[in-house]
């Protein structure tokens, strides 16, 4: 009998907790052990860390569960040679020198590096600025040259690879559009419009890029503008209502929404960004509206499944907004339209055989 082929997934963050987690190979450890595939997966971030990262402060705790992070990463480099492929999601560790990174390397049968967004330029939320600076930004452009196999997520992010490595697979985000994404819209008028943006502490300056827009939009039309994953989110003269990112309620909460707001600036960070929150909200239907930039070209098609805005145009963004608003037929077509993308370009079923392909390829190489 053919052995199965192990692989040890080494994370930043627990398992179903990090969207760069979640929706990119998370979700496929079903169909990779389906297909015979031993999965193991360890964390840099404990559950408990996790609860309070994205806290301001906490400065003592903080750094006492990372030095505990890195004692239990070195225990497991010296087990790292059971695995037939290790897949390293970022980094190994976050701070410093590409030292981990190196021992990883020579400690794997075989290595994958999956690189998602352009964290490379230095990213960091406003609870951890002060990690910018000590962040290893030489850890990722290490690990994207000496890997047997890199997973990248948006043609930007391939064409800066390839510079390093050849041997690389274009693989989005993605979601479970059988069982978890499943659109419930009535794309009726008879409640007060729900326009939605979901994401995080770190991305939520993005939406106050429409603070004008959402403005001038609340003097002349009724509506709610509700934010899942900064709880501290504010407009004045906005409706708001603002919560907590929380597995739990994310997909009730998504599916609350008419209008989907995905606003990006132009800068080189987010061409690597591969479009997630446009496809989470058109794989349930909702009618999107998003900045003409990076990977929002190749998941919507304007004014057919979504529209596309050029980056400083707020009159267009007031103009989209106040035709969904009031024009149910134009919510049902165009979100039916985007639901149709997904499913055919950005599903689960659609890219598995993408990832299983690289494994083979990564083992045989």
């Amino acid at each position: 009998m053919k052995e199965k082929i192990k692989i040890l997934f080494l994370s930043p963050y627990p398992e179903d907790k990090a969207p760069s987690q979640r929706l990119k190979y998370e979700q496929y450890f079903e169909c990779f052990r389906n297909e015979g595939f031993e999965i193991e997966t360890k964390s840099f971030v404990t559950n408990k860390f996790w609860d309070i990262i994205y806290k301001k402060g906490l400065f003592i705790k903080k750094s006492y569960y990372t030095i505990a992070a890195y004692i239990k990463r070195f225990y497991q480099l010296f087990f790292l040679h059971k695995y037939d492929i290790v897949y390293v999601h970022l980094w190994v560790t976050p701070i410093g020198l590409p030292i981990f990174e190196v021992f990883t390397r020579l400690f794997s049968k075989k290595l994958i590096y999956d690189i998602d967004d352009m964290i490379f330029l230095g990213h960091s939320s406003a609870a951890n600025r002060f990690m910018q600076n000590i962040k290893g930004k030489g850890k990722m452009v290490y690990l994207m040259k000496k890997a047997d196999h890199v997973i990248t997520c948006t043609p930007k992010l391939t064409e800066f690879v390839n510079q390093f490595n050849t041997r690389t697979t274009d693989i989005s985000s993605t979601v479970d559009t059988n069982s978890r994404y499943n659109p419930q819209n009535n794309y009726e008028n008879d409640h007060k419009i729900i326009i939605g943006w979901s994401g995080s502490h770190s991305t939520s300056k993005y939406l106050y890029l429409l603070e004008k827009v959402l403005k001038r939009l609340a003097k002349n039309f009724e509506f709610t503008l509700m934010v899942m994953g900064d709880e501290n989110f504010r407009i004045n003269g906005v409706e708001v209502i603002a919560i907590q990112w929380l597995e739990a309620i994310e997909m009730e909460t998504l599916k609350k929404f008419d209008i989907g707001l995905y606003p990006l600036p132009d800068e080189e960070w987010v061409y690597g960004k591969s479009g997630l929150k446009a496809i989470q909200y058109m794989a349930l239907g909702i009618p999107t509206i998003a900045t003409a930039i990076g990977a929002n070209y190749r998941i919507i098609e304007d004014e057919k499944n979504g529209f596309l805005i050029p980056v400083g145009n707020d009159n267009l963004w007031y103009d989209r907004l106040s035709e969904l608003i009031v024009n149910a037929k134009l919510r049902k077509s165009v979100g039916e339209a985007g639901r149709k993308t997904i499913e055919k370009l950005y599903s689960i079923d659609a890219n598995k055989d993408l990832y299983i392909k690289a494994f083979h390829s990564c083992v045989n190489y």
